[in-house]
């Protein structure tokens, strides 16, 4: 009922803004990372899948060379389709989403024309959903229903999403997020070629596991972070250049142990540490899997800590050393372990250092769990989640 009164009201705003009853509907959601953290830009393997918030657009065709989009909350943006080289001091703005997307679709062949879209989204700013990966797959995913009958596969749309963000937005990152916004469900991915990823599907019925999907945004600031962020793949690059390898999936655990002696020498111990992370990492995403496809959602929930245990260690992503006096992710996961009591699990969210935390909670504990912790982080910071068996699509 909700759903419906949102698109309702999103037509009606698109109509009295270009004074058009002629309207496509798109919609891209937000996705959450369940195992794999910080091992995409490695080559890695992760787990992720859609959640049941969106970015949702009515869109048209314009009758000109121009994207014309309002966004709800935020306003009006406008380029022109002659202008889609990357613009100095444009760096950080959805802006620079827009135009890297559909400069990257432009670089592969693919026909770019101007549209009108009104956009809505009940995805939570800042709460490690991926807003950016999201926008970024919804206009790929525009493009390719307008203009290319929803042909252009949406791997392609993914990796152009992931360019988008990296050249033109100025975010080094994975693939993972865009991938997980883009294809829908519960996804394993394996990036040994980021060019053509190995994607499985995973078919598990979380319903009926007894747990609610809680991700707590404990309002952290992600301002000043660009640095620290690109520091955890950085770092595991070091590693892999030790060995004259581009990232750490080339190098084996077996040599990368072996020579530590050597490393410990000639690396800091972080680099070292992070990649401790990434080798132990990429065995629990294989376990993770095997243990959902069984639908033993007890060894997955353990398997699930132990990888939060090792993000907060080893890789060392649940706060930042430049502002040590703010650790909200770190007394969300004191907060959970404290009313979870050994039951379900709980875990930093994504690319960390501010922001969100991830918590399986069993259901007859969901009130008291999202009660507490909006207690400390503020009403609705608390959100229940279910996955979304859908990634980007045309919904009419």
């Amino acid at each position: 009922m909700e759903n419906e009164k949102r698109l309702d009201m999103a037509v009606a705003n698109f109509k009295e803004l270009f004074t058009s009853n002629d309207y496509e509907i798109y919609s891209a959601p937000g996705r959450t990372e369940l195992i794999g953290n910080h091992t995409d830009h490695q080559h890695g393997c992760v787990i992720t899948a859609s959640v049941n918030r969106d970015i949702l657009a009515i869109v048209n065709k314009s009758l000109d060379n121009s994207v014309n989009i309002y966004s709800e909350g935020f306003g009006w943006l406008r380029l022109s389709l002659d202008e889609l080289e990357k613009k100095s001091g444009e760096e950080g703005t959805t802006l620079s989403l827009i135009r890297g997307v559909l400069a990257g679709l432009k670089q592969k062949g693919y026909e770019v024309r101007g549209f009108n879209a009104y956009l809505t989204s009940d995805i939570p700013t800042g709460a490690g959903l991926s807003t950016s990966a999201a926008f970024e797959v919804l206009i790929g995913t525009i493009i390719s229903g307008l203009f290319h009958e929803g042909k252009i596969d949406p791997v392609l749309i993914a990796q152009i999403g992931q360019y988008a963000e990296n050249e033109y937005f100025g975010k080094g990152s994975g693939l993972m997020d865009q991938m997980g916004c883009e294809i829908g469900g519960c996804i394993y991915i394996d990036f040994a070629d980021p060019k053509s990823p190995v994607m499985e599907r995973i078919k598990t019925d979380f319903p009926a596991s007894g747990y609610d999907l809680c991700l707590t945004d404990t309002k952290g600031s992600h301002a000043d972070l660009k640095d620290e962020y690109s520091m955890m793949p950085n770092e595991m690059y070091e590693i892999a250049a030790f060995f004259g390898r581009k990232c750490l999936r080339d190098v084996s655990e077996e040599d990368f142990y072996r020579s530590l002696p050597e490393i410990h020498g000639t690396l800091s111990d972080r680099c070292i540490l992070r990649a401790i992370h990434f080798y132990n990492e990429q065995k629990r995403v294989a376990a993770a899997k095997s243990a959902l496809e069984e639908n033993d959602f007890t060894a997955f929930l353990g398997i699930l800590n132990e990888s939060g245990d090792s993000s907060y260690k080893y890789l060392q992503n649940v706060f930042s050393m430049n502002d040590v006096s703010h650790q909200g992710v770190s007394l969300g996961l004191a907060l959970s372990e404290r009313i979870l009591k050994g039951k379900g699990c709980f875990r930093v969210h994504g690319g960390g250092l501010a922001g969100t935390i991830l918590a399986f909670v069993p259901n007859e504990k969901t009130a008291e769990y999202k009660r507490e912790l909006e207690s400390v982080f503020g009403r609705g910071s608390c959100g229940i989640y279910a996955i979304r068996p859908v990634g980007g699509v045309r919904l009419g």
